[in-house]
């Protein structure tokens, strides 16, 4: 009889979306719903947010960094001479309507904008202001939610029987093995769509996530829910729509949600530094931004660990599930094609013995190998050997 083979553990599941460090993360929502506001607190730029629909046409983009006690308590100890946040890359693009799976209102380019991106913020209008118009002439952000997420899926369902067909026009001439298995991928995805169900809830072998991340479906992509609050609802944490909000989320996959105030924040924004604290102590509330903006880097799969030193304390951003090579060669590609080894302390343990050299007495100091998976906050140091090629 053939040796039993060894019990490997469960195998890690294949993960949706673009292996690279650098992600975007897209605003989505209805004209005039407070996207671009929420773009301008973030990026601290000032783009236009006027009182008409799709003032947004062509995507802005911008940095934000991430917010880490970590990070600040690493420069603290540290006091390098340079220092280098994390960073989640947002984009501002402009309102979709009903319609727009078929093109109303600049809606292909629009829904072009959404495919480039990694993970969407979708904000939702939970305000009354008889001064900003809402392009539907009523404020209900479920009813939006039905509009956005049939959008989304339409053109989804769309990709998929364009992609079908496209496979189709070869039968005649006989589909090899490979165009084969892409059809009945493609088919499945399809029945997925018709269903009603969005594809990031879908349980998918390794082929069908490759051919999901090939063709880059948008109800692939995360999702964060905003709901955007006047001022003083904000404060009072009180809103008709935030339970009903939250049960819809909950019938289409439970995912982040996330109560905001467009002009609490924006009024915060605008207060002199020395001001905004005493207000948001007054109120009793606190920026939603920070919150914002790590959810969303955390809902792209992004994690990050920390090079540290007296020259620098740096933020190397890489895929939550990366191996140790993989993380090295996010420094520099000699890292990964030499790499010997990760010497590694974890956050927890440095910020709690306070020294390098504790962490050593402590035996807490590791070499970790090839197999290593680096876990969000690692503190590393990498060894690597690269040699010249012999001629």
């Amino acid at each position: 009889m053939p040796p039993k083979k060894k019990d490997e553990g469960p195998k890690e599941r294949p993960v949706l979306g673009r292996f690279r460090s650098n992600l975007k993360v897209g605003i989505v929502g209805m004209p005039n719903v407070g996207k671009s506001t929420l773009f301008n607190t973030l990026s601290k730029m000032g783009i236009p947010a006027e009182n008409f629909p799709f003032c947004t046409i062509e995507p802005n983009n911008a940095r934000v960094y991430v917010p880490d006690e970590r990070f600040n308590w690493l420069c603290d100890t540290y006091k390098p001479k340079s220092q280098v946040a994390a960073f989640l890359e947002i984009v501002d693009i402009a309102g979709l309507v009903k319609g727009a799976a078929e093109g109303q209102g600049l809606g292909n380019a629009f829904l072009s904008h959404i495919q480039a991106v990694d993970g969407i913020i979708h904000v939702l209008r939970a305000f009354e202001d008889a001064e900003v118009i809402h392009v539907e002439d009523r404020i209900d952000p479920v009813d939006d939610l039905e509009i956005i997420h049939g959008e989304l899926r339409s053109k989804d369902v769309e990709r998929a029987e364009n992609h079908i067909e496209g496979l189709k026009k070869f039968e005649k001439k006989g589909l090899t093995k490979e165009q084969k298995e892409e059809l009945a991928i493609a088919e499945r995805v399809l029945e997925w769509l018709q269903s009603g169900k969005d594809i990031r809830f879908g349980d998918w072998g390794i082929k069908e996530v490759d051919f999901l991340n090939q063709v880059q479906f948008i109800s692939a992509k995360p999702v964060t829910y905003l709901v955007n609050l006047s001022e003083k609802n904000y404060i009072s944490k009180k809103s008709k729509w935030l339970p009903k909000v939250h049960a819809w989320v909950q019938s289409h996959g439970g995912e982040p949600i996330i109560p905001f105030s467009g002009a609490f924040e924006q009024k915060v924004f605008d207060m002199p530094a020395d001001e905004q604290q005493v207000y948001c102590k007054e109120v009793g509330a606190q920026s939603a931004l920070p919150k914002i903006i790590t959810t969303g880097f955390r809902s792209v799969q992004l994690i990050y660990f920390f090079t540290a030193g007296e020259d620098e304390v740096k933020c190397w951003q890489v895929r939550k599930g990366s191996k140790a090579p993989q993380a090295a060669g996010a420094i520099h590609t000699d890292f990964e094609r030499g790499f010997i080894c990760a010497e590694v302390m974890h956050y927890e343990e440095l910020h709690e013995l306070e020294t390098e050299a504790a962490v050593k007495a402590a035996g807490k100091y590791r070499q970790e190998g090839k197999n290593y998976i680096v876990q969000d906050g690692d503190v590393i140091f990498f060894k690597f050997n690269v040699t010249s090629s012999k001629k």
